[in-house]
């Protein structure tokens, strides 16, 4: 395009367009997402009690003032304990942002192993797209079938743990979701080229 007022005009729409195409397409990933298995209004109570606390706090807070607080998932209950790390290591802007890290109680589970391991290890430590990206490769597995027990939940975080302790140091996010395919793959389920997990 000229590189002139008619052509950044242009680009400028280009971009705009490819911002909305890139939010639509991540909405639309979102509504594939298996609904949290905790109840929403259980959750708005707990959001309630975490406003006792003061923001940003770090996880070890969160469980010392909540940490006996009991969340019903469908399937389980399940204390704030045993879904966070009792650590300074990880921290929460908010009380939604802890909320939103226990609507998922069997990947919190996972990620709370994958923190103390990480923590064990000082040389081991999490940048915040690592650890997102950990997340969503667990969320994805929770996706591919709800009723195999949580089985590739399990084993990702193993081998991730496992991982840490035989090299100090986290593996990369994309090692991990090669990892997660590998095991999809291995066990019957599809993993298209276009998901998160199709590396």
């Amino acid at each position: 395009m000229a590189d002139n007022k008619n052509g950044r005009e242009a680009q400028a729409q280009n971009e705009e367009r490819r911002q909305r195409e890139r939010a639509i397409a991540e909405e639309l990933k979102r509504a594939d997402e298996p609904e949290p298995p905790v109840d929403p209004t259980e959750l708005a109570y707990f959001e309630t009690e975490l406003e006792t606390l003061e923001f940003p706090a770090t996880a070890a807070e969160v469980v010392a003032t909540v940490g006996d607080h009991e969340i019903e998932s469908a399937d389980e209950t399940y204390t704030v304990a045993d879904l966070l790390p009792d650590t300074e290591v990880e921290s929460f802007d908010s009380p939604a942002e802890v909320r939103a890290r226990v609507q998922r109680p069997t990947v919190a589970e996972a990620m709370k192993r994958v923190v103390a391991a990480a923590d064990e290890h000082q040389s081991a430590s999490f940048g915040a797209s690592q650890r997102d990206g950990y997340e969503r490769t667990f969320r994805e597995l929770q996706a591919i079938d709800a009723d195999d027990d949580d089985e590739g939940i399990r084993a990702i975080a193993d081998w991730i743990i496992e991982h840490i302790h035989e090299n100090e140091k986290l593996p990369g996010s994309r090692d991990v979701r090669r990892e997660a395919a590998e095991f999809c793959r291995s066990n019957g389920y599809s993993v298209r080229n276009d998901e998160w997990l199709g590396i």
